[in-house]
């Protein structure tokens, strides 16, 4: 049995998969000085819909809706973006962004899955993103999607995301944010990459799965670069669980 036939009979929650080595690059509309200095932004955080269109409209670039037009050469997929709440309301800068880029390229937006707990990671360290991951519920069909939020960090938003739509049986051709750190738009790893952490922090592996549900192969490249750089196992553990 395969990963993904296993996920699709296991419980809800945290579900992952190992990234392809030729999934694409994140497709990043503009610079977060030009998101995060808006003086729209806060009211897009926060559930102001008209904010949040201005900001987009503002900053959405077509050089990137070119990418994401050739990234589905042949294919017409399906836009679902992250619906998730913040401290101040419901973040609408994700579902704004999928509706400007459906019109734009006319493609249908998907509005069913929705993130189920509030992980706080705007303005999060590392560690806090590592130990508060995000939770989607929502069916979805089969079919070709591609996945919007409204920033990248380390991207383990959007493995979860992803994974969550895998075990629904769709096929995620790629990913596209507003803004987010350029050094993590790949999100694969690398098998040097893996060998290293596995190498340094191996020992804390099996530790991880039982907290998280998924190994150390399904990690973003950020993600994995993120340990890779911590002294010890015993730090990582340490940070992860007075971040929780």
């Amino acid at each position: 049995m395969d990963q993904i036939q296993s996920a699709r009979q296991h419980s809800p929650g945290i579900v992952r998969f190992p990234w392809s080595a030729d999934f694409p690059h994140v497709v990043i509309h503009a610079a977060e000085s030009a998101v995060k200095q808006h003086p729209e932004y806060s009211g897009a955080k926060s559930g102001d819909v008209t904010a949040a269109a201005k900001l987009v409209s503002g900053t959405i670039s077509a050089l990137a809706v070119d990418q994401l037009r050739q990234l589905s050469t042949g294919l017409t997929p399906v836009l679902i973006s992250i619906h998730a709440k913040e401290r101040t309301g419901i973040n609408t800068l994700p579902q704004m962004l999928a509706e400007f880029l459906g019109d734009k390229l006319g493609w249908q937006v998907e509005q069913n899955v929705v993130q189920e707990n509030v992980v706080n990671h705007t303005g999060a360290d590392g560690f806090s993103r590592l130990a508060r991951q995000a939770q989607f519920s929502g069916n979805v069909q089969p079919g070709d999607y591609v996945m919007v939020d409204d920033f990248i960090g380390q991207g383990g938003t959007l493995a979860n995301f992803r994974g969550h739509l895998l075990r629904y049986g769709a096929n995620v051709l790629c990913a596209t944010v507003l803004t987010g750190k350029p050094h993590s738009a790949r999100l694969q790893q690398s098998a040097e990459d893996l060998m290293r952490l596995r190498e340094k922090h191996g020992d804390l592996e099996t530790w991880w799965i039982e907290r998280f549900g998924f190994g150390f192969d399904c990690l973003t490249a950020s993600e994995t670069r993120y340990l890779v750089n911590t002294a010890t196992s015993q730090r990582i553990r340490e940070r992860i669980e007075h971040a929780a």
